[in-house]
């Protein structure tokens, strides 16, 4: 049985064609945390196989990071897990979950997160600064004069009804 030979390289200045020395693995590691603990070796080091392409630290910690749609998909299932637990306001969950409220604020819109402290909301089509905003679905319907089967539907597919675009708003 072969013994893996490995380099020991600066891990500040990673350069594989001057290392600090080599040999096997058990010995190397030995002999690094000997060298770092006594202060011989001031900086941090680095185990590497012969031939191996070593790059910065920088650049391998960059490549660590998680891609922006497997970040969000655990974000996603952190504030369902928080709703789950009786955090019901986007404040709630932001709090609970350790996550921006302006992100949870995106993320439950653009999911469509159920929220069951929510209100209704609907934007004037050719003037949005006119805004209807009431917590109960028949108190705008009684305002706009529209049945709430339309509304509901519209809400859903973002539409609009009697002039207005319809949606549901997570409460704050």
């Amino acid at each position: 049985m072969t013994e893996t030979q490995v380099l020991v390289i600066n891990a500040d200045r990673p350069d594989i064609n001057h290392p600090l020395a080599i040999g096997t693995e058990p010995e190397m590691f030995k002999l690094a945390q000997h060298n770092y603990k006594s202060g011989e070796w001031p900086f941090p080091v680095r185990l590497v196989k012969p031939g191996t392409k070593v790059r910065s630290d920088a650049a391998y910690l960059a490549s660590m990071k998680i891609d922006s749609k497997q970040g969000e998909c655990e974000d996603v299932r952190a504030i369902r897990q928080a709703h789950k637990h009786g955090k019901h306001t986007l404040r709630e969950l932001a709090d609970s979950t350790a996550i921006e409220l302006n992100r949870v604020k995106d993320l439950v819109h653009k999911y469509s997160l159920p929220l069951t402290n929510d209100y209704w909301r609907a934007e004037k089509y050719n003037n949005p600064d006119e805004v209807i905003a009431y917590q109960t679905l028949a108190r705008l319907c009684q305002r706009i004069d529209a049945p709430e089967f339309s509304i509901r539907q519209a809400s859903i597919s973002n539409g609009i009804v009697n002039g207005y675009y319809i949606s549901r708003v997570p409460k704050v």
